[in-house]
């Protein structure tokens, strides 16, 4: 199925909310990875194997791979530093995320804390004015799953359809309490921070 075109500021939307799941991943880690940047490397070699796949992974030479594994260099500068840290927490026991997000799809759902623009389409006479507010809610595991497959990219829906509709359904209608033909739009977020 064909996604939908969105809005320039919709893509920045939908890689805030990815950033904010990743780092709801790292929280189930059962240990730390590895701290030095000799360790990190040799983790990375582990995964990717050679020093030329680090070399691309990390967007840095060969042989400053080399030189970081052995030890001759120790301090590289905060960008590739940054990179590397960042691909060490990427590959970092994926059993243990993975199997946080099956349960999180299947039983527990998750929790979004966000300050962004919340606009609303609704019948005449009400108020549609989007305003900036902070909103902390849980969703059921059915938009858990939903979001972890838009990020994927299965399904018509992107990660901020995914969430608006869930603040939409659980929040401003109270699960269909309230409030029917009320549609929410989720956009410029300033914050948002996922757990599950």
């Amino acid at each position: 199925m064909a996604r939908r075109i969105r809005p320039d500021g919709a893509d920045a939307d939908d890689a805030l909310i990815n950033e904010a799941v990743d780092r709801a991943g790292e929280e189930a880690f059962t240990r730390e990875p590895p701290k030095t940047l000799k360790g990190r490397i040799n983790f990375l070699l582990g995964k990717l194997k050679t020093t030329r796949a680090v070399a691309q992974e990390l967007g840095i030479t060969q042989r400053s791979v080399e030189r970081y594994r052995t030890g001759e260099r120790k301090h590289p500068p905060k960008a590739i530093a940054d990179r590397i840290e960042a691909a060490v927490r990427a590959r970092w026991q994926p059993k243990v995320r993975d199997r946080r997000r099956r349960q999180a799809a299947a039983t527990t759902g998750i929790t979004v804390e966000a300050r962004a623009s919340f606009g609303y389409t609704a019948p005449i006479g009400t108020t549609d004015d989007g305003r900036l507010r902070r909103i902390t809610v849980h969703l059921p595991a059915d938009y858990a799953r939903r979001l972890f497959d838009a990020q994927r990219g299965i399904g018509a829906q992107s990660p901020n359809e995914v969430i608006a509709e869930g603040i939409q359904e659980m929040y401003f209608k109270d699960n269909g309490r309230r409030a029917d033909q009320l549609e929410v739009e989720f956009t410029d977020i300033d914050y948002i921070d996922v757990s599950f």
